[in-house]
């Protein structure tokens, strides 16, 4: 809303020629989504006290500890996180920019679905919500919605192609086979996510790690000088999803300021189903998801311990973790949340810098 409104009073007062700038409006865009953030936090988290009187309901077959230390936690804080990122985008942002709307589509439904899942849990005081099944067939759904759209708005050399890290000017050519696989991208990534999100802190800091190095992916692709001296693919327009990636690092550490341990409110599945398929959306439109995989490497890991975990039991009646997804197998060792949590930090940040370096190494 800025970007269409101040710079056309510019000529009166110049420093409106800042909101003009894709590097001034990120800024801009994180910094008043942490202040929404904590002037809407304690009001959104007594909100949620008030209706939820037992908190989230624990898995049963968790660590045991669970049952006592976060016994009567809320959930739902994820509406806080999309809150935050979605005013402060929209204030920020180009609002003719089609790729915008699109990663918002994406951002909103899947928030939404989980905001019925978490529902559905509260009312029923237990652990399970909206069938698995159900979930990804929605999930899919908007996937397949946005991987199209995507299609439709990309220049016609990019649209339903796949880069390769580390190969100089080489695209894959899916065609519509890229549709699928954008069903994917964002559906694993938005399950991912949620998955991650066990322990206090542990998935939203990895979030933010991703969404800031898509803010500076989003910048440089969008960007014909950087792009062509990095000799990546160049896609105008994806340069506005920087300033949506930088409302997403305020809108993650203010969530991460009532989050951290010992947290006053989980995001549930309201915030991780929708950061998930956000990163997934901004991975497609950039053409970076397959440096997605390596930059959110940590929330991959712990699908893949997940999937290692019930195939291995289904084919041999054995366990090869104590318990997945992979946090609560390192609980159930003994370490503590803390030492689980931080470590799993580290990891994330040194596949970040990971992803980071395919930009270069071409």
């Amino acid at each position: 809303m800025f970007y269409q409104i101040l710079p056309r009073f510019a000529d009166s007062f110049t420093a409106f020629n800042l909101f003009r700038y894709l590097t001034f409006r990120s800024g801009g865009a994180l910094v008043t989504a942490l202040i929404i953030s904590f002037w809407m936090g304690p009001r959104i988290i007594a909100w949620l006290k008030s209706k939820q009187a037992d908190g989230q309901p624990i898995r049963l077959d968790g660590p045991e500890d669970h049952l006592v230390r976060k016994r009567g936690t809320p959930t739902m804080g994820g509406f806080l996180i999309l809150l935050a990122l979605i005013v402060s985008t929209l204030l920020w942002v180009d609002l003719t920019n089609l790729y915008v709307w699109i990663v918002l589509f994406v951002t909103v439904s899947c928030g939404t679905i989980g905001f019925v899942d978490d529902y559905q849990k509260l009312t029923k005081k237990s652990s399970r919500g909206l069938s698995s099944r159900v979930k990804l067939l929605l999930q899919l759904l908007i996937g397949g919605i946005a991987a199209l759209a995507t299609m439709h708005t990309a220049p016609g050399a990019l649209s339903g192609t796949l880069a390769v890290p580390f190969a100089k000017n080489f695209m894959l050519d899916l065609g519509w086979l890229f549709v699928p696989f954008g069903m994917i991208v964002i559906a694993g990534f938005s399950n991912a996510v949620n998955l991650t999100d066990g322990l206090d802190g542990l998935a939203i800091v990895p979030s933010m790690i991703a969404a800031g190095v898509f803010a500076l992916i989003s910048y440089l692709v969008g960007n014909l000088i950087f792009s062509n001296y990095l000799q990546i693919h160049h896609v105008p327009g994806a340069g506005e999803l920087g300033v949506f990636c930088a409302a997403m690092v305020g809108a993650g550490l203010g969530f991460l300021w009532f989050n951290a341990p010992p947290a006053m409110v989980f995001m549930g599945d309201t915030g991780s189903l929708a950061i998930g398929g956000a990163l997934g959306a901004v991975s497609l439109v950039t053409k970076h998801e397959l440096v997605l995989v390596i930059v959110g490497g940590l929330f991959v890991l712990e699908t893949v311990s997940v999937i290692v975990q019930v195939a291995s039991f289904k084919l041999t009646g054995r366990r090869v973790f104590r318990m997945a997804p992979l946090h609560h197998h390192f609980e159930k060792k003994g370490w503590q949340e803390a030492t689980i949590v931080i470590r799993f930090w580290i990891i994330a940040s040194i596949l970040a810098i990971g992803g980071l370096s395919t930009l270069k190494l071409r």
